[in-house]
């Protein structure tokens, strides 16, 4: 990628900074499983996503989506074992230390802070979680609050993603976009730079209080 100067960097969490696939895969496979689901077929529809959205598309008779995001949710900042930080993440977020960035995720506060903290990242300075915008992604409600949250405008951030719905939701807010592929089991086609991870990946403060972001070296 090239060198970019952005006012803000908002950074997607699952997939993007840490990587919690098995974790979420587990619970969610045996939530399928008590459900009926096609385990194989049901899990790729998880990510990028709030529970509740992920449960209440499946029109399930006699299931409560809230109540049942609940639970998972539970579980899952019950069960932290086996997440680990992105290659390079906590190096990059360290960079970004006196520039302006956001975590921007469409988990739960408590569960956002549990993952992060198990993995070992620094807490945010801020944090737009799933309760904190009435649409998730691929709406982009939650980057247009964190830039506004931030003192910019989404068109003047660079966003980090991972998810078709995270990306989608960046291209909406207008945000200049970068994909991570670490957690990707298949190439993603996307008009957007990619990185496998941070290694090589620097973030210098830049003049009026923006951010430049690009390779090292």
């Amino acid at each position: 990628m090239e060198h970019r100067s952005v006012d803000a960097v908002l950074l997607d969490m699952d997939g993007t900074i840490l990587n919690s696939i098995k974790v979420a895969e587990r619970v969610w496979g045996e939530w399928a499983l008590r459900h009926g689901l096609d385990v194989e077929a049901f899990l790729p529809t998880v990510h990028g996503v709030q529970s509740v959205e992920t449960i209440g598309r499946l029109g399930l008779p006699g299931v409560d989506p809230v109540a049942e995001a609940e639970f998972v949710t539970q579980a899952e900042i019950d069960t932290v074992d086996g997440i680990e930080a992105i290659e390079g993440a906590a190096a990059f977020l360290a960079a970004l230390a006196d520039c302006r960035w956001a975590v921007v995720t469409s988990a739960p506060r408590q569960l956002a802070l549990r993952r992060i903290q198990a993995a070992g990242l620094p807490v945010p300075p801020l944090l737009v979680a799933a309760e904190d915008v009435e649409r998730g992604k691929p709406a982009p409600d939650c980057f247009h609050l964190a830039a506004e949250c931030l003192g910019t405008t989404a068109d003047r951030c660079l966003v980090i993603e991972d998810s078709v719905a995270g990306i989608m939701a960046a291209e909406r807010a207008g945000a200049s976009i970068l994909v991570v592929t670490a957690t990707h089991h298949r190439p993603m086609e996307t008009p957007h730079p990619a990185i496998v991870d941070y290694r090589g990946l620097g973030a210098v403060p830049a003049t009026g209080g923006s951010v430049r972001i690009g390779p090292i070296g």
